[in-house]
């Protein structure tokens, strides 16, 4: 009915400064209620040329300004979004789910920061340079931004992920195509709406709106897009490099984790099981950070395991917009379904789900009966090879195993593809480092999770990625590099 499509929220595509309409749109669901609240356009080839153009067009300009320049415009970017923070958050945890709380506390703060902390970085990198006295040479290097940088970001963590891509690109002096994912585009549009007020030239930030299969294969095939940045799921990062191959792009991809969290009878469970459980659940599990397979050494297991349990159950799941609510929805459906599953395959291969999942029952407000809700689920006895323990869920279910040794655990927690993120609890000063050292993942955190500091490398090891990004590492990236010799 025209009614009904009038109360809809249809975004536009955000090309050479101007929102630009599209032929045919995606419906976007409000996964609280499970009912479509947005249309996104449904880009394609097209569109992302006309943006790749906008984008070239202003490359010139935007590349020729000092980075103090730029670095004052990305400060007014933040200052924007910071002043519109409540209506960001409440976007996002409409768009995507996750708890007003969340989006309050961690999504949109963390964006305003990412603007301004490498608003900050730029300013500060040096180039290289080495004499050689003995035959009259001096050698230096510069850099320079690279040209149009096309900047993929996922549905987790909308807004601070893709601006986790686009401050450091045009802080480096890049124009940028950015797609974010269709599922959640509402806060990626709401900022396209502050750019100008914030004295971003028209093309220096184009957003296309749409899938990946149609609008991200354009960007990565596209001739003059020379980087890419992606973070998502391995399959379609596979994808992304083979089509990227025959053009020898750079790439920057951030994909899936199994992170492991190895507690040892030394831990302190005071402050373990807490912060485990936020890296378990916070999100709905929905952070490629999380931790999905629990180590606990055997002296400490049956006590682990009754307190952890007994928190998990107090972690209240329902509408994202009540404040007191530690669990929103999941992203889809489609994604409810696939969580589900492996909870279905555990309990199959003879493993216990302690609460949760088919366990507990789930009670929600009379609006929500229809949203994608699942309470936080601890699976036990799970066999290291069972695809529960191999695979990435992402979403609010976790796996708890004994271990003996400290070899034994280290040998365990590498033994998948993907090494992102690991956390160690342990009061044993020597056995930290000694674990940290030997774990395969490109993060490490002991006695703490996701305490981050941005100057520092960012990324995954094996199957959880390619390359890193930080404040030197993401200057590396988005700058192209050239030695420059002078005989005197």
């Amino acid at each position: 009915t025209m009614a009904h499509s009038k109360a809809l929220l249809v975004l536009e595509n955000f090309i050479g400064g101007k929102f630009v309409p599209c032929s045919s749109y995606i419906d976007s669901y409000n996964p609280s209620t499970g009912e479509v609240y947005c249309r996104v356009p449904d880009s394609g080839k097209e569109e992302v040329e006309a943006a790749v153009k906008a984008a070239k067009d202003a490359f010139p300009i935007w590349s020729s300004k000092s980075p103090l320049e730029r670095s004052q415009i990305l400060n007014k970017l933040a200052d924007l979004i910071e002043h519109d923070l409540e209506a960001f958050a409440q976007a996002e945890s409409k768009d995507q789910g996750k708890t007003i709380t969340f989006a309050r506390t961690m999504d949109i703060p963390r964006a305003v920061y990412n603007f301004r902390f490498f608003a900050s970085s730029v300013l500060h990198h040096t180039t290289e340079c080495t004499e050689m006295a003995t035959v009259g040479c001096v050698h230096y290097t510069s850099r320079t931004p690279m040209g149009v940088a096309g900047l993929i970001s996922p549905w987790n963590l909308p807004l601070y992920l893709l601006t986790w891509k686009i401050a450091p690109a045009i802080a480096c002096g890049n124009t940028v195509v950015a797609k974010p994912s269709e599922m959640t585009s509402v806060t990626a549009w709401m900022m396209c709406k502050l750019l100008e007020k914030a004295g971003v030239p028209h093309g220096v930030v184009n957003v296309v709106f749409g899938r990946g299969a149609k609008a991200g294969e354009a960007l990565v095939c596209h001739p003059d897009v020379p980087l890419i940045s992606f973070t998502g799921s391995t399959l379609t990062a596979q994808r992304i490099m083979e089509k990227s191959a025959p053009h020898c792009k750079r790439l920057s991809l951030e994909l899936g984790g199994k992170n492991p969290a190895i507690v040892f009878d030394d831990a302190d469970l005071t402050q373990c099981i807490p912060t485990t459980l936020r890296s378990s659940f916070a999100n709905q599990g929905e952070i490629c950070l999380c931790t999905s397979r629990i180590f606990v050494q055997r002296g400490i297991y049956s006590e682990f395991l009754k307190r952890f349990v007994a928190e998990a159950k107090k972690w209240k799941v329902g509408n994202p917009s009540d404040p007191t609510v530690d669990v929103g929805a999941l992203i889809s459906k489609e994604h409810l379904e696939k969580v589900r599953s492996y909870v279905k395959k555990a309990q199959a291969e003879g493993a216990r789900v302690l609460c949760g999942e088919g366990v507990d029952s789930l009670s929600l407000p009379a609006d929500n009966q229809k949203g994608y809700f699942m309470l936080p689920t601890v699976i036990a006895e799970v066999k290291d090879e069972s695809c529960c323990m191999q695979e990435e869920i992402f979403g609010p279910v976790t796996c708890v195993v004994a271990f003996d040794t400290e070899e034994e655990v280290i040998k365990r927690a590498n033994g998948v593809r993907y090494c992102l993120a690991a956390t160690v609890w342990s009061s044993n000063v020597g056995r930290v480092h000694r674990v940290a050292r030997k774990l395969q993942s490109g993060l490490v955190w002991t006695n703490c999770w996701l305490v981050r500091d941005l100057n520092l490398p960012f990324g995954g090891m094996k199957a959880s990625g390619v390359g890193r990004e930080g404040a030197k590492d993401s200057y590396e990236f988005f700058t192209e590099v050239k030695t420059i010799t002078i005989k005197h």
